[in-house]
């Protein structure tokens, strides 16, 4: 039986452990499910593992917990990095798909049903700061910041310093990449 992460707030820690975790209702059917459960593949690694802890930080949760359980091996799921188009699997077959990535950040497999307490086996506080944070690899060294208000919003974190810095950082990109 595989284990899977779902990170939430740390103030519903007490009603998860108690109920289990809620499959959160969407509006619109995503592949013909209405009621979703997010969650990743334990991996080795303890960053990777939990590498949507920042991501989920950014929508307002200050303290967070990683609540790890499992499913049956055959238990349908939807496994798919963030950008792709999910595809229905097993819930075996999706933690090998995660694992044969060349870069499994920002995979994710979606539960399309609510996890019993009888399938969590533990809820731990996870630190403050690690993941990343926008997408995966944000910070790589051919990537130029992008202005848009999607990706440097009024109100977070340096953003009008990152704003007044793209005109300058655009020319010193044009002339790095130039010489190539």
């Amino acid at each position: 039986m595989p284990l899977f992460v779902h990170i939430a707030p740390e103030p519903l820690a007490k009603r998860i452990r108690r109920s289990g975790i809620a499959a959160r209702r969407l509006d619109a059917a995503y592949n013909g499910f209405d009621r979703l459960v997010w969650a990743f593949p334990v991996m080795e690694s303890y960053t990777l593992t939990h590498q949507w802890a920042r991501e989920l930080k950014r929508l307002g949760a200050r303290t967070l917990v990683a609540v790890t359980f499992r499913v049956p091996d055959t238990e349908p799921v939807l496994a798919h990095h963030y950008n792709d188009e999910p595809r229905l699997m097993k819930a075996a077959e999706a933690v090998a798909a995660i694992r044969a990535m060349s870069d499994p950040r920002g995979g994710q497999v979606v539960i399309p049903r609510r996890i019993e307490p009888q399938e969590i086996v533990r809820v731990t506080p996870l630190p403050r700061t690690f993941g990343w944070r926008y997408f995966p690899g944000v910070k790589s060294a051919d990537r130029r910041p992008c202005d848009c208000p999607m990706c440097a919003p009024r109100g977070e974190v340096k953003a009008k310093r990152y704003r007044d810095r793209l005109p300058l950082l655009a020319r010193r990109w044009d002339a790095r990449h130039e010489k190539s």
